[in-house]
């Protein structure tokens, strides 16, 4: 049974924006089944929660990356977003900037409920350590998105808060590393108590929690304690061997989990590919529930193309950048170009590319979701805008417009493909990262090189493509391991385009203001959206604390560094 299923049985009183109250009485406080009606309520917030204009897979927020455009009709169409996209006019009034906010500390709420509640329980209730460890992975996972967007949060993680417990919370309690510490205690919590497999898809295993345990760490190894400045003082040795630790192999394999045999398969709707041994955790959706399509996917529904016909009043949102585009492209031995892919527009008709190109990225002249009816050309069809955000379109969450799981509302579209939260292949990339930063470059080379094999053979969805289309695949792995972190940082973004990782790794690294700059000159000759667009280091790597949340503290909230 998928947890899907279950989130729609969540109750009507857990659905209130409060802080935690007391909610169950003392006979139902030990009975098991108003405790997982008070876990399932957590589950389902994280659905729930969020929209199309506040998708926790960050997609509305990777548009200030060099992989996305905003798109849509034009700037005004989300002029908030188009702000981040240039870096310029935020404000910390922007409804967009307190909206993820609000509703990320909505789910820490629901979550601290049910914390709460199951450390109230008897001891007896033999499901209570497991439950616990779930419910600090969801803490865990609502702190992360927190701290990546924000950096100066604060950390809800008190038993039994009061009122007065949360007017006193500071978001200045914890110095950035303490503050990735907190989030790594919670995960701890549950890697321990987790089992490696659960019954119920959704709920995290011990792999969730060593994937997701790994990443705070490789985030906590690139220390930004200076109060100053956001610029990388320091990579920490210790916390890239605690890297090391929590991506072992046997970890993964106790748990049956490893890469898909085809990469293509990690963004496929069919019910016998979601849930794959790829997928370490990921949110469930459905449409067949009973609950009138409220356990679709709707945060998607902006990406979607307005095909004539047929998704007429598709928004056309996130589309693929050029830039990405290009960097796909690779030499006669296969490999990648580091530094120099963008010196021209990649011709699909002349050049060779990676094959997750075509898997990532639907270009003018290819089929669009791999159907031949829906043949992409540089039209209103496929550019809402006409051109200003380009033609291309992002694949990875979109679905065949036949294929029976594209669902409409009266606005917008959604489907029941499930968001792959964790995968596998992040972590080897993870890994890889950690290995290369050490000193352990060819141990990180062999790990890019699985997945660039793996690329190598994921190409049934790609058949006809060469003699029909013009596709010209070449891929190949490294002989060649010296500068390995450069080349694992370049697999890193190939193997997770659109998949909302890029602008946070760039500020992981201290590298956003160099590559953005940088980006921002290129395009300002093609597209004009960019051409007053200019990143400052020290205040655009994160979004300021929103106007409402300090005015509401009684001062004990500071925004953040850069003028805000």
């Amino acid at each position: 049974m998928s947890l899907c299923t279950l989130l729609c049985t969540s109750c009507d009183s857990f659905l209130d924006q409060s802080a935690p109250q007391g909610i169950l009485s003392g006979e139902q406080v030990n009975d098991p089944r108003y405790i997982d009606n008070v876990v399932i309520s957590a589950y389902a917030i994280f659905i729930s929660a969020e929209d199309i204009n506040s998708s926790f897979s960050m997609w509305n927020f990777d548009v200030r990356s060099d992989d996305a455009y905003k798109g849509g009709i034009s700037e005004n169409d989300g002029d908030v977003f188009h702000q981040l996209e240039i870096s310029q006019g935020i404000l910390t009034t922007n409804w967009n900037i307190n909206d993820m906010w609000v509703r990320l500390y909505n789910c820490l709420s629901r979550v601290n409920t049910a914390i709460d509640a199951l450390n109230a329980m008897d001891d007896k209730y033999e499901m209570k350590a497991q439950r616990l460890g779930e419910m600090k992975f969801l803490r865990a996972y609502g702190h992360f998105l927190l701290k990546r967007l924000y950096k100066n949060i604060p950390f809800v993680v008190k038993p039994n808060m009061t009122e007065k417990d949360y007017k006193e919370l500071t978001n200045y309690e914890y110095t950035n590393d303490e503050g990735w510490q907190v989030i790594a205690d919670d995960l701890e919590y549950a890697y321990s108590v987790l089992p490696a497999t659960q019954a119920e898809k959704g709920r995290p295993t011990q792999s969730s929690a060593a994937a997701l345990l790994a990443k705070v760490y490789l985030y906590k190894a690139y220390r930004q304690d200076d109060p100053a400045s956001h610029a990388v003082t320091s990579i920490n040795a210790a916390d890239l061997e605690k890297v090391i630790t929590y991506t072992e192999e046997s970890i993964y394999q106790a748990g049956g989990y490893g890469l898909e045999p085809d990469f293509h398969n990690n963004f496929r709707p069919e019910p016998e590919y979601e849930n794959g041994m790829e997928s370490l955790w990921a949110m469930q959706y459905s449409t067949n529930d009973g609950t009138n399509l409220g356990n679709c996917n709707w945060s998607y529904g902006l990406m979607v193309p307005g095909i004539e016909g047929v998704t007429d009043g598709g928004c056309d949102f996130y589309k693929p950048s050029q830039n990405i585009v290009n960097a796909f492209r690779t030499n006669a031995d296969g490999l990648p170009y580091l530094t120099d892919f963008n010196q021209k527009d990649f011709d699909a008709s002349k050049e060779t590319a990676d094959p997750r190109l075509w898997l990532t990225v639907g270009i003018a002249g290819f089929p669009y979701m791999f159907n031949s009816k829906y043949i992409m050309a540089r039209t209103h069809d496929w550019s809402r805008s006409n051109g200003l955000y380009g033609y291309h379109v992002t694949l990875k969450q979109n679905v065949d417009p036949d294929g029976g799981y594209l669902v409409r509302s009266k606005l917008w579209f959604g489907s029941p493909m499930n968001r792959i939260v964790l995968r596998y292949a992040d972590v080897l990339l993870m890994r890889a990262e950690a290995l290369a930063q050490l000193g352990r470059g060819d141990e990180a080379m062999e790990l890019v090189n699985r997945l660039r094999n793996r690329a190598s053979r994921s190409t049934s969805m790609l058949a006809g493509y060469d003699t029909n289309y013009g596709a010209k695949i070449r891929i190949k792995p490294y002989s060649d391991f010296s500068n390995a972190l450069e080349k694992v940082k370049m697999e890193r973004r190939l193997e997770l385009a659109m998949e909302s990782e890029r602008f946070f790794d760039l500020v992981r690294w201290g590298e956003a203001a160099e590559v953005l700059n940088k980006y921002y000159q290129e395009e300002a000759n093609d597209c004009r959206i960019y051409s007053s667009a200019h990143f400052t280091a020290n205040k655009n790597e994160y979004l300021p604390i929103p106007h409402e949340q300090i005015a509401a503290s009684n001062n004990h909230y500071k925004q953040n560094i850069g003028g805000w």
